[in-house]
Formats: C-alpha cells, sequence, structure tokens
C-alpha cells in the first residue's frame, strides 16, 4: 500500500505537498496566497426534475490540486479493498471502473426497485466531518496539520463544494459507515443495494419488499402506489449524519419502467425511450434539413430554464454514442456472463460483425454516413492503413507549393492540408461502418455500401460539396477493390485511369502504375535504410528477426526525416488526387454534382 503508507507517514504540510506533486510553496499560494472566495465561481443549473442545483466551481489552479487530491485519495482507497481482497460492489459513482451502467445493472430484471436521494448530500459534509474521519478512522490515522490542509483543499466555506474534482471522492469516503450499515441490513432481508453519490438503490425479487427498507403509504389524492422509507433504513441514515429527501422517494415494479440512475433496468439496459426518440428525431432533421434543434440551457436576467437552440453535430454525435455503448456495454456483459438470450437479439450477438443493425444502430450509423462522407467539410481520403496517411501527409507538405488543390502555405510557411485523411477509429463507428482495420477489402465494401445507402436514404439535408476518395495499391491486393468499381460503374476491371466517380461525391483513385502501392514512390536509398541492423519489408509476412515492416518504415524512417527525403516520386499520385478534387468541383459549381 504504497500511496496510503506514504499518506500517513506525512507530517507536515511540506510533506503532503510532495505526494500531491507540488512544491510546498506552490501549495501554500494557492490555498493561502489568494482571496478564497475569489478561487471558486457560483453558477446555477436547472435540475431535470425541477429545482435548481448551485454550482461552485474552483479556478484552474485550486482545480488542479484538487484533482490530484483526489487521485491520491482514490489510490488509497484501491489499495485498502486490494489488500482486504474486498470487491466492492456497493458504490458506482466516482469510482474508478463504475459508472451510471454498473450501478443500473445490479437491479437489473428485478420483482421491486426502490431508490431514495439524500438532501444536500455534499454540504451535509462539512470541514470536521472530513478532518475528523482523516485524524481517527483506522485506515487513516493523520497527524493534524495533515488532515487539516487535505479538508481544506477539499472543503469551501466549509463544506463540500458540488463542482469540486475531489468532492465526490471525499464524498464516498465520508458515506463509508452508511454503506456499511445499510449492508449488513440488506444482508439479512436478502435484497441488493447501490449508492451513486446521493442515489440510493434497492432491489429485490422476493414476493413482498422487506418493510424494514420501504413501507407503503396509505392512499393520498388518488395516488395508490406512494412509499417511504422504512424505520430501519430511515434511523440508519439519520444516525449516520445524512437526510432523506422525501421528495424523490419511489418504488417502481416489474411490470412498469424500472430507472435506475437514468437507465432503465427492466431486462436490458437502456437509455429513456423518450430520449432515445428525441435523439431520433435530431437525426432526421439533421440529415434532411442540416440543422437541428438541442434543448440547452439560458440565463434570461438570472433566471435558468431549457429552451431549444441551434444544435452542433458533435454534440449529437455524443447523444448516438452514449445510446450505443449503454446498448453495446449491456450486451457485452449479457453475453460474458452467459445469459441467454431470445429471437432477434440472440441471433444478431451470434452474427458477429456482419449481423442485422438495430433501429438505434442504423439510426447511428446514418447520421455518421451523413456527417462523415455526404456532408463532409474538406475533401476526404480513405486509405488502405495508417502507414499511406503517414506518407501522404509528408509527401504533401514537402510538395505543398505544386500542389494548392491539397495544401496551402501561410505564414512563417507553415504548411496547412486542405484534405482530410480518414482515420479507422477504434470506437463504436469502426463497428457501424465495419470499417475494422482498414485494408483492401474494407474499402471496397464501403464503397458498395456508401453508394447504397446515399441511394436509400436520400439525404434532404447540404451535402456533396465535397469529394470522398478511396485510395488503394494497384496490386494484387488491390484486385477485389477494382472488382467492386467495375461492379458499380461497369469500367472494365483491368482498363486504366488516373481516377474514377463511383457515385455521387465518392470516387476511386489507384496508385499509379502496374502493380505499385505507396511505398513504389520512395526512392531506393530511402528504402535501403536499416533499422538496428534489419532492413526493410513492405510484405505482409516477413522475418523479423531480418526485416522491419511498414509501420516502422513510416514511424521511424519517413515521418523523423520528411524534411530530408525524396518525395518527387509521390507527383503522379499527388497529381490524380488533385485531379479527382479538381474535377468534383467542376461538376459541383455546373451543377452535375
Amino acid at each position: 500500500m504504497d500511496r496510503l503508507a506514504a499518506l500517513r507517514s506525512a507530517k507536515s504540510v511540506d510533506q503532503l505537498a510532495v505526494l500531491l506533486h507540488y512544491k510546498p510553496v506552490s501549495l501554500r499560494y494557492i490555498l493561502y496566497g489568494q482571496n478564497r472566495d475569489g478561487k471558486y465561481r457560483e453558477f446555477k443549473i436547472p435540475k431535470r426534475n425541477g429545482g435548481e442545483r448551485i454550482i461552485h466551481a474552483p479556478d484552474d489552479q485550486l482545480k488542479q490540486l484538487q484533482r490530484n487530491l483526489s487521485a491520491l485519495m482514490q489510490d488509497c482507497m484501491d489499495e485498502l479493498l486490494e489488500a482486504r481482497k474486498i470487491k466492492d460492489e456497493i458504490v458506482h459513482g466516482f469510482k474508478r471502473n463504475r459508472s451510471i451502467l454498473s450501478n443500473a445493472q445490479r437491479h437489473r430484471n428485478q420483482r421491486w426497485v426502490f431508490n431514495i436521494d439524500l438532501k444536500d448530500f455534499f454540504p451535509t459534509i462539512n470541514f470536521g466531518r472530513i478532518r475528523g474521519f482523516l485524524m481517527k478512522h483506522r485506515d487513516f490515522q493523520l497527524v493534524e496539520p495533515v488532515a487539516t490542509v487535505i479538508a481544506q483543499i477539499a472543503c469551501h466555506n466549509g463544506v463540500l463544494p458540488q463542482g469540486s474534482p475531489c468532492s465526490p471522492v471525499f464524498a464516498n469516503l465520508i458515506a463509508q459507515i452508511l454503506d456499511v450499515r445499510i449492508l449488513k441490513l440488506v444482508r439479512r432481508l436478502g435484497c441488493r443495494y447501490t449508492r451513486y453519490a446521493d442515489d440510493l438503490t434497492f432491489s429485490t425479487n422476493k414476493q413482498a419488499f422487506p418493510p424494514e427498507l420501504a413501507i407503503k403509504a396509505q392512499v393520498q389524492d388518488g395516488m395508490p402506489h406512494v412509499w417511504s422509507p422504512g424505520k430501519e433504513l430511515r434511523d440508519i441514515v439519520e444516525s449516520s449524519g445524512f437526510v432523506i429527501n422525501e421528495a424523490k422517494t419511489h418504488m417502481m415494479y416489474k411490470r412498469s419502467r424500472q430507472e435506475v440512475t437514468g437507465i432503465v433496468a427492466n431486462r436490458v439496459l437502456r437509455p429513456r425511450a423518450e430520449y432515445r426518440k428525441l435523439v431520433r428525431a435530431m437525426v432526421h432533421r439533421y440529415v434532411t434539413t442540416g440543422a437541428f434543434d438541442i434543448p440547452s440551457i439560458v440565463d434570461k436576467d438570472g433566471v435558468l430554464s431549457i429552451e431549444k437552440k441551434a444544435g452542433h453535430p458533435n454534440a449529437l454525435h455524443g447523444m448516438l454514442g452514449f445510446i450505443d455503448y449503454v446498448q453495446f456495454w449491456d450486451d457485452e456483459q449479457r453475453a460474458r456472463n452467459g445469459e441467454k438470450q431470445d429471437g432477434k437479439a440472440e441471433k444478431q450477438r451470434k452474427a458477429g460483425p456482419r449481423r442485422e443493425l438495430t433501429s438505434e444502430e442504423e439510426t447511428y450509423r446514418t447520421f455518421l454516413i451523413y456527417k462523415l462522407f455526404y456532408a463532409a467539410e474538406q475533401p476526404t481520403i480513405l486509405c488502405e492503413g495508417e502507414t499511406d496517411i503517414i506518407y501522404l501527409k509528408c509527401a504533401i507538405r514537402r510538395l505543398a507549393g505544386q500542389f494548392p488543390t491539397l495544401a496551402k502555405i501561410g505564414a512563417s510557411a507553415k504548411v496547412e492540408h486542405l484534405v482530410r485523411f480518414y482515420r479507422f477509429p477504434k470506437s463504436s463507428t469502426r463497428r457501424l461502418l465495419d470499417f475494422n482495420d482498414g485494408g483492401s477489402a474494407i474499402l471496397g465494401n464501403f464503397m458498395r455500401s456508401y453508394r447504397d445507402t446515399v441511394e436509400k436514404i436520400a439525404f434532404k439535408g447540404p451535402g456533396l460539396e465535397q469529394p470522398i476518395i478511396v485510395l488503394f495499391d494497384d496490386d494484387k491486393g488491390g484486385q477485389p477493390i477494382r472488382k467492386v468499381i467495375s461492379n458499380l460503374t461497369k469500367i472494365g476491371k483491368d482498363e486504366q485511369y488516373d481516377f474514377v466517380k463511383i457515385a455521387e461525391n465518392l470516387y476511386a483513385v489507384p496508385t499509379p502504375g502496374r502493380d505499385s502501392c505507396v511505398e513504389t514512390y520512395f526512392d531506393a536509398e530511402t528504402k535501403a535504410v536499416k533499422l538496428r541492423g534489419k532492413t526493410f519489408n513492405p510484405s505482409n509476412n516477413f522475418d523479423e528477426t531480418k526485416h522491419y515492416g511498414k509501420m516502422k518504415f513510416a514511424q521511424e524512417v519517413i515521418a523523423p526525416n520528411a524534411s530530408t527525403i525524396d518525395f518527387s516520386g509521390f507527383v503522379p499520385l499527388l497529381t490524380n488526387l488533385a485531379q479527382a478534387i479538381d474535377a468534383h468541383g467542376k461538376m459541383r459549381d455546373a451543377g452535375g454534382g
């Protein structure tokens, strides 16, 4: 327990500063050198269910100090759990490798789900509680000066502020006694319990919900499903120094929607249906008009409200990513646990990466194709792999003066690329677009899929302004792409061309010359460079004891020495890329794009 041992052995503020990666004078300046109140910015944000939440955001210097303190305390907590071989399945908020999904998963597919909220959770935890905990708790037992400074870093106006990076970790520390007491109760009752910050959730498959945790209240004002915390639960919460928010107590039955930390958890984990429908409507409007509205917080004379404002595609991308991640995460967890799925879900899981997409995935895929390609903001080039991108970016930078379509030279001779090289991301985008790791087969599938999608969906929003260019090696490995191009355009499979239009704004450019690849255009001297006694071999299969491959060639030979390498052999290839871009521009300007 290196970090915890170091913290416990710290006997002065100077030693604490070192643990937090600060010079003692710097730590003192941040804490005491300026007006403390001036280190926080206060603002309010509306809550989803009404009311306002007061946020105290620290300035950049204090925020970084609090981040470092948060990391130190989390390291200490992780070391304690590991030393005791404890798998903490209770706390899911602001904890490493935990999330709203891991929290919701613990209560999935239960007969009863009961939820309560702690009132003023962060402000309830004050300077004295933190300082006393650090000094008296058996796991810490810090000396008074160190405990005092830690509490000073964490607190604002004597309490934990909402908005500080270290407030969550200290809240989890202080709430330990609450968690331990509740855990003893739920184990006796045969129930599950988790806490996400101030959100406490209980669930069970028992025929009746234990009255120690919740009791059904008398019917009031036509509301037959009002539940209140049971006496034992209430006593534990209050004796632990917290207060239940009576307005946020509710029971959810299996036959109704059971929502845990914003995630519906009845049978599978999914975001709310209303949220998914809203995002789907935004995507539809975006691809049909090029714009969409998004609910946003606005401040009118100090009054905060939610109004619709023009949305940015990146925000919509994040929403789609969240929906997709929830579904993908839950599917992976259930598959890992060996849970049997039925019907379409099981069929899709077995189908692997080429399975039929769900409706949410189709919506996400439509958005990606529109944003990334149909409505691309720059000419976009797709290569077979990462090494080609490195070669071409270096070549364009060196030959920028000859190719104003591909780059421009600005002040101080700085070169700005005017084309975008698409990188195959290690994210849901790769899966939804079936990009895998790139390669000729993937590029061929993309050309076919892109044409079919554009024709099927018939995007009505603005687009097709910029060309999408598929660059492929015209060697044996490129023959599958030539076959796809022949099927899509009726051009002979062996016919030679500098570039060819596939559909709409989609073009294909082969490397010039028979049996060529991008490495072909480097001079013999460059390709003869040895690395650690090994020679370059551009094939996919080679003896690694004697040769090195394309990635090392790109990263260790080309990129570091780009300013001295002869790129003149790339002129024909860059010429063809520029011609494809120019041809699309002329067609677009003539109204035939």
